[in-house]
């Protein structure tokens, strides 16, 4: 499996679903692994569902911010995906997947959110945060939308460089590493978020008036990367509402009283659907991604389709 126009599609379908309620979702668990002499630091992510009409569902154990292990040569993240038989329940297939799906079906969100919430015309893109997950954003992204200019910025300037070049190589545009994520964000129509940052990385000053935020960097209440005037001054979009006022970027705006769920412009699944539309001018846009479980049973039906097949 690679980024491709049909993972996207099935991500697309999930959301349409969900916004249907025809997928049954549960709010995720988070396990925090705190730093010791022994152990951490990390987090556990686990999510699942049920999409209705489909003959698996999947439950995702995600291993994630394990940054020590990057000085030992290893992947600071790591997961397993269990897709299970919908007709009675048996597992099917026990997939070590080691953020290889939760990163497609990530980027394919961030894909999503592109196609229906920036301009055919709008050309350049800023990725704050240079790792997997941005890398998933645009590989996914250049399937559905054609960027002209690239630019990034990381707190590792090496790692970031080294993410320019690759992502060249993937998408076939240039990308400048900037000295800062202001650089970076004024200068893109587009503006994906991808960082574990508990301190915001965006400002309002710093965007275009008509820029897309496309944030998945917040999935647990201990992190924000966008301020709540950002959230205020947006057309707000969420994956899942009553996901994000947990552990999204709108628990932030709700915990401060800048934000109230009826606040929340829609989620991606009504544009989706044709029940509200997408971008509509030149507003401002922000689509705070948390991850579901029903991207996850999406990727995992795709998965075993394939792996049965060969």
């Amino acid at each position: 499996m690679k980024p491709s126009k049909e993972i996207n599609t099935a991500v697309e379908k999930a959301f349409g679903m969900l916004a249907k309620d025809q997928v049954d979702v549960p709010i995720p668990m988070h396990i925090g692994i705190h730093e010791s002499a022994v152990a951490g630091p990390g987090d556990c992510h686990i999510k699942g569902g049920y999409i209705e009409g489909t003959t698996t569902w999947t439950v995702k154990l995600a291993n994630v911010s394990f940054y020590k292990n990057i000085e030992k040569g290893l992947s600071p993240g790591s997961g397993i995906f269990v897709v299970c038989d919908a007709t009675n329940g048996a597992p099917l297939g026990i997939f070590q997947e080691n953020r290889f799906l939760t990163d497609m079906r990530t980027g394919a969100a961030g894909a999503i959110s592109v196609k229906h919430f920036a301009a055919r015309h709008h050309d350049s893109v800023a990725f704050i945060g240079a790792g997997a997950i941005a890398m998933a954003m645009a590989r996914a992204t250049a399937c559905e939308h054609t960027f002209k200019q690239g630019y990034a910025y990381g707190l590792d300037k090496a790692m970031t460089g080294q993410f320019a070049k690759n992502l060249e190589a993937a998408c076939g545009y240039p990308v400048k590493v900037c000295d800062s994520a202001e650089e970076a964000v004024r200068a893109s129509d587009v503006v994906f978020t991808q960082t574990p940052a508990a301190e915001t990385v965006v400002e309002l000053g710093w965007l275009k008036p008509h820029a897309t935020i496309i944030a998945s960097g917040s999935d647990q209440p201990t992190k924000n990367e966008i301020p709540v005037d950002v959230m205020k001054a947006s057309k707000y979009v969420c994956d899942l509402v009553r996901q994000c006022s947990l552990v999204g970027e709108l628990r932030t705006g709700l915990k401060t009283g800048a934000m109230k769920k009826e606040d929340v412009y829609c989620e991606i699944g009504e544009v989706v659907n044709g029940d509200k539309p997408g971008r509509e001018g030149d507003e401002l846009i922000l689509v705070d991604l948390t991850g579901t479980g029903a991207q996850d049973a999406a990727i995992g039906q795709m998965a075993w389709e394939l792996l049965s097949k060969s």
